[in-house]
């Protein structure tokens, strides 16, 4: 409960400067005729929507296990963050097709509307609000262990990224003239790749180990070392290893002397448990399975 209170906070944080700098990017994009500044309030709205999200997920994910739910609910946080990936990309086609068009319109003589001062000044506020949630939500994300929150830090970090190039792309039209006012819209097409990426990664990640896509290669290879580091247990193999949500799920055979009595290899069997248990965390899931050699 205390995790899911301190993962409450971090996002509410959060949410707070998104409601504060979306509000302002809007009046400030429309005030001052700024495609890009009124992509980036898009992006602060799909911030502010992914907050609702994590809040509402990570509250499902931190209940017990119960007849339903033998392994727990924490692939909920693990939907949360793949919901959060496929929200981003949303935003990031939507700000690209609305980039693409103005600078067609562009290229076939239209004239653009030069942003005011008042879309800058947002970008510069954005980017350093942005930064200072992201840094403080990783921050948090690696103390808690929750991939929901890491997933809205890059989110908050992309809208920082975001925020950098309308910045340089209203500049560049507020202070270099009529002819490139195509700076604007040029500027929102950048953001979008930047949000595409991160969108791509979350999503990559989320699927993968929503289809039980098993640990990084080091990391089963530390597992069999672990295993075989406890006297009287010898050539761990048949790992298959998951996440469920912010913790492992581990399974494995290992041999032991057939001589040995039943309780002689349940020991040895609940020692093997006990060492992942203390380098992983004692939510791990851990099978172990007893042959004779």
């Amino acid at each position: 409960m205390e995790r899911n209170k301190e993962i409450y906070k971090v996002t509410l944080v959060g949410g707070a400067v998104n409601v504060v700098l979306l509000l302002f990017k809007f009046v400030a994009g429309i005030v001052g005729h700024s495609a890009a500044m009124v992509a980036d309030a898009v992006h602060s709205l799909s911030d502010f929507v992914t907050d609702i999200i994590v809040l509402v997920f990570v509250r499902i994910s931190g209940k017990p296990k119960d007849k339903d739910h033998d392994y727990g609910h924490a692939k909920y946080e693990t939907l949360a963050m793949t919901i959060i990936g496929a929200a981003l990309l949303v935003v990031a086609i939507g700000i690209e097709y609305s980039g693409l068009t103005k600078i067609l319109a562009w290229v076939q003589g239209g004239q653009l509307k030069a942003p005011g001062m008042l879309a800058l000044w947002a970008a510069l506020l954005s980017v350093v609000l942005k930064e200072a949630v992201y840094h403080y939500s990783m921050m948090k994300a690696r103390q808690l262990n929750s991939q929901a929150v890491e997933a809205n830090a890059w989110h908050h970090r992309s809208d920082a990224l975001s925020s950098v190039g309308t910045a340089m792309g209203i500049g560049g039209a507020i202070f270099l003239g009529q002819r490139w006012t195509v700076l604007d819209p040029i500027a929102s097409i950048i953001v979008g790749l930047f949000i595409i990426k991160v969108s791509i990664d979350l999503l990559r990640n989320g699927i993968g180990d929503l289809m039980e896509q098993s640990l990084p290669d080091e990391v089963e290879e530390e597992i069999l070392r672990l295993a075989a580091s406890v006297p009287g247990v010898d050539k761990p193999h048949a790992l298959c290893t998951r996440r469920l949500g912010n913790h492992y799920a581990i399974e494995l055979h290992i041999l032991m002397e057939g001589s040995i009595t039943l309780c002689e290899a349940h020991d040895k069997a609940t020692e093997v448990e006990d060492i992942l248990r203390q380098h992983y965390g004692p939510e791990t899931h851990i099978a172990v399975h007893v042959e004779p050699k």
